[in-house]
């Protein structure tokens, strides 16, 4: 049980990254001094996809998840996870540039639009 129960929290400490990577330039701009975390998590989860590799917790999660008993995952946490909800025919290689590439946009407005804060509250001073 407590194999299993590692397994679950490093699944959800795995899915509160990437939702960290994917969203975390909007609370950036709540919180600026977030983005020391949050652009190395951007560039992290962005090479990842961009390269094709595997987060380093995704082996860890299934090799507990073999100590518990059960069976792990072939290929990576979003193939496994989030693609198979959103593309049931799996990862390809460009769906994963494309993932990327999202990460990216998503992140790069976000910061767009703080960079223009600051300069705008510096101009004003």
């Amino acid at each position: 049980m407590t194999w299993k129960l590692l397994a679950d929290a490093v699944l959800a400490l795995h899915f509160a990254f990437v939702a960290f990577v994917t969203l975390g330039g909007l609370p950036v701009l709540r919180w600026p001094r977030l983005a020391w975390l949050h652009v190395p998590a951007v560039a992290w989860g962005a090479g990842i996809s961009f390269v094709g590799a595997i987060c380093p917790l995704t082996p860890l999660e299934n090799a507990l998840r073999h100590r518990a008993g059960e069976s792990g995952y072939e290929g990576g946490f979003v193939e496994h996870y989030l693609l198979a909800v959103l593309y049931p025919d799996g990862l390809t290689r460009e769906v994963q540039v494309g993932l990327g590439v999202a990460v990216l946009a998503v992140n790069l407005v976000a910061y767009g639009w703080l960079w223009r804060r600051s300069r705008r509250a510096r101009s004003v001073r």
